[in-house]
């Protein structure tokens, strides 16, 4: 019996300290990011949903090719860890894919460049270009 007390109370420890790296961990990205990466990474996923098209009861088709215009100090502020920007947006409109059970008009590309944007953070745009392969578009930016 008191070995399974120890345990649990073991685990118990283990748990709050996972949960303050996590919250170490999201204070040091809201320093990091000073704009919200969730709003972004929102508003992709919205420029995803807001064009997909129905093409039967089991298949939503979305467009597959994005372009992220990101305003020069929002793009100096995302690349800060690593300039690893369009990895990171892809990766997260992928797993929304995956969520919503949608299927590309082709292989799946977002690119990001630095531009006057009017808000001064962030425009999104997409389109759907089939069956092309994902480097045929050519790098558009960062």
């Amino acid at each position: 019996m008191a070995v399974a007390l120890g345990q649990a109370t073991a685990m118990g420890m283990l748990r709050r300290w996972e949960r303050v790296v996590e919250d170490c961990e999201s204070a040091l990205l809201a320093k990091i990011f000073r704009t919200d990466p969730v709003e972004l990474f929102d508003a992709l996923r919205q420029e995803c949903d807001g064009h997909a098209v129905v093409c039967s009861q089991s298949r939503v088709l979305v467009p597959n090719d994005y372009t992220v215009e990101l305003a020069q100090q929002v793009h100096d502020e995302l690349a800060v860890g690593g300039g690893q920007v369009g990895r990171k947006l892809t990766d997260v409109l992928a797993g929304h894919a995956v969520d919503r059970g949608y299927e590309w008009a082709g292989p799946l590309t977002v690119h990001v460049t630095t531009a006057e944007v009017p808000n001064g953070r962030y425009r999104i745009s997409s389109a759907a270009l089939a069956h092309i392969p994902a480097d045929a578009a050519g790098p558009r930016g960062t």
